[in-house]
């Protein structure tokens, strides 16, 4: 059963339905995980103990085989669980042990799977490379000497290193495509308000989604349905129901795209906008393109002007609001307390608390946001922002609709402008690094699903292609990602992506 790590989750369910037990599928991945993450620094918590119990429970069941019963999942650390350390990345929460389960966490324990563990992120998911974890950074399976994107670093480790079949991230700006598209993975940003935000320690709650990271649209399909729908536990949750994902995915790897009108962003890398993508990105990603003509998609160029302006109004609003929602983790209730020693008001101990709690690139943040709330700023910056965020919707409904002279069912762009940078290569310079979702931000800010798959390799390290579709067609994303991922298959005659990654993260296990 030592092949088991390298298995795709439909390809485990038929193991599981043949005679593999949960306890089988489980003990390999710990194995992979003691074995590897020394070296690639994925998981903040893994419970050994507790991951073997709880998949004898599954076996037990009698269900194994049908559903996600047994099947192991990893979880970023921002998704709050029951008695499980859960520190989203800072000291400021280190050994806090939460009292509840976040929706998505609890929908993944009714489904019955396997918590592997809790895997390691840019602290409150602020950073896009993992290195701003008060905990260490994490490496990428492809080439450890660099990052593996962020926030979801640790998530996109893991399933891209054999180390979790697939796992769960979260994307505000950016954060779980981005690292899918660095690690070769499938990563999927929900419609805003599809899958719910409760229990998620919040970074920016206009924008925060949790979604689906895995190594083939499917495996993201099925777990992505069974996290989302409507919660009543979280005031922004769309009471609606959630489409039908998975068969969407199953289509679209029929490989027939007849009549799709797919809509290429001019300000996304293309003529004008090609300042800092790199030339195997752009290589790749026009090839992909190519693919889906081929599959008889209609291709044309669309205009988002207001797309250019989406770095700068994304580093407005999501400061600002991280300025309020961190306001709570003050050295009383919960996490770290620093200096109460009887000697010191509270104003004192909460100053010094958040001194020593709070990393760099989250001070920087919450001082950003709170300059643009304050008196005599707001309109001029958070305002001013908020308003480029209509306009970026507005460009949305136009490319649909065809408001700007030709309307499409989805919108594509490359994920990233680079492929995985070296570590350490960016930390001194936040544009440059903030630069990294220059792609994803547009969708983010207008609360539209995106999906990144593979397309390619540029210097030995994956790009990834990025499909965004209206709001609350998510099955669309996953419709044409499948089309491309067979087409890509069919060309390399073998499981492409899957394949590399099993041999990465069997590389990464000998060196470990």
């Amino acid at each position: 059963m030592s092949d088991l790590p390298s298995m795709n989750v439909d390809e485990l369910q038929a193991a599981l339905a043949d005679g593999a037990t949960s306890v089988d599928v489980t003990r390999a991945y710990l194995d992979r995980i003691a074995a590897a993450d020394g070296e690639l620094g994925a998981y903040l918590h893994v419970d050994p103990e507790a991951a073997l119990a709880r998949a004898a429970e599954m076996d037990s069941a009698g269900t194994r085989g049908t559903g996600l019963t047994g099947i192991p999942v990893a979880l970023k650390d921002v998704v709050v669980t029951k008695g499980v350390p859960t520190t989203s990345g800072s000291k400021i929460l280190e050994g806090w042990k939460p009292p509840y389960d976040a929706t998505v966490a609890a929908r993944l324990k009714a489904a019955g799977t396997v918590l592997l563990g809790k895997t390691n992120m840019d602290e409150f998911a602020m950073g896009s490379s993992t290195e701003n974890s008060a905990y260490g950074v994490t490496r990428n399976p492809w080439d450890p000497q660099r990052i593996p994107g962020g926030s979801s670093g640790g998530s996109s480790a893991a399933v891209a290193g054999g180390l979790a079949p697939w796992a769960i991230g979260t994307d505000t700006g950016g954060s779980i495509r981005q690292p899918a598209a660095l690690t070769g993975l499938v990563g999927h940003k929900p419609t805003y308000g599809s899958v719910s935000r409760y229990g998620l320690i919040a970074f920016s709650s206009s924008l925060d989604q949790a979604g689906p990271m895995a190594r083939t649209v499917l495996d993201a399909a099925l777990l992505h349905e069974a996290i989302g729908g409507y919660d009543p536990l979280d005031s922004t949750s769309i009471d609606a129901p959630l489409p039908v994902l998975a068969e969407a995915a199953r289509r679209g790897a029929e490989g027939s795209l007849a009549g799709l009108r797919v809509g290429v962003v001019r300000e996304l890398g293309g003529e004008g906008h090609a300042d800092g993508y790199e030339d195997g990105v752009l290589t790749s990603f026009a090839a992909a393109v190519a693919r889906l003509e081929a599959m008889g998609a209609e291709v044309r160029e669309i205009s988002c002007p207001a797309f250019d302006l989406a770095l700068a109004a994304y580093y407005l609003i999501a400061p600002s609001e991280a300025s309020s929602n961190l306001a709570r983790f003050d050295g009383v209730r919960y996490g770290l307390r620093v200096g109460d020693d009887g000697a010191r008001d509270l104003d004192e101990v909460m100053a010094l608390t958040r001194e020593q709690g709070f990393g760099p690139e989250v001070k920087r943040r919450i001082i950003l946001g709170t300059y643009a709330l304050s008196s005599g700023y707001y309109e001029a910056y958070y305002g001013q922002a908020q308003k480029v965020r209509t306009l970026i919707s507005r460009d949305f409904s136009a490319a649909w609709d065809g408001g700007n002279g030709a309307g499409v069912d989805v919108l594509v762009s490359p994920t990233t402008p680079t492929v995985a940078f070296p570590l350490g290569a960016r930390v001194d310079d936040p544009i440059a690094m903030y630069a990294a979702d220059l792609c994803t931000l547009p969708a983010s800010l207008a609360g539209v699903p995106a999906i990144s798959v593979p397309c390619g390799l540029s210097e030995g390290l994956p790009v990834g292609f990025q499909i965004m579709a209206p709001a609350l067609a998510d099955d669309r994303c996953y419709r044409v990602a499948a089309a491309l991922e067979a087409a890509l298959t069919d060309e390399r005659g073998d499981r492409g992506f899957l394949d590399q990654l099993a041999a990465r993260a069997a590389t990464t296990e000998g060196a470990a």
